[in-house]
């Protein structure tokens, strides 16, 4: 059993940072891309920030230069710097997994952590 465990959200001020983490458990045989998702308030999920296993990144076009993604593979975790923060930032973040498993290993799924909530207040 597979599980994603987000920690770091919280309320802060326009301007402000915060850093989020995501700790990945489990039977893991290999993991492939993390990121981050959020989803605001009647609005869709969206796709924040992507890192691929070989360290490439990839940001939606609102938080480019203001985050930043990282993975550390020996620890399966995935973190996202957030810096000058903007209320429009205010949504659940996801962070999620593609990976195979100890009795998969040649299927990948998408794995979720349960969301962890950013307030910004201006």
């Amino acid at each position: 059993q597979v599980q994603l465990v987000e920690s770091g959200g919280g309320l802060v001020q326009a301007g402000g940072s915060l850093r989020l983490s995501c700790v990945v458990s489990g039977n893991i045989f290999s993991m492939y891309d993390m990121g981050w998702y959020r989803q605001a308030p009647g609005k869709q999920r969206e796709l924040v920030a992507l890192i691929t296993r070989g360290y490439s990144t990839n940001y939606t076009d609102s938080v480019k230069g203001r985050f930043t993604i990282s993975r550390d593979n020996a620890k399966s975790t995935v973190n996202l710097q957030m810096n000058s923060l903007k209320p429009e930032d205010t949504a659940v973040y996801y962070c999620n997994a593609d990976l195979t498993t100890v009795k998969a290993t040649v299927v990948i799924y998408r794995y979720w952590g349960q969301g962890t909530q950013v307030t910004v207040s201006s």
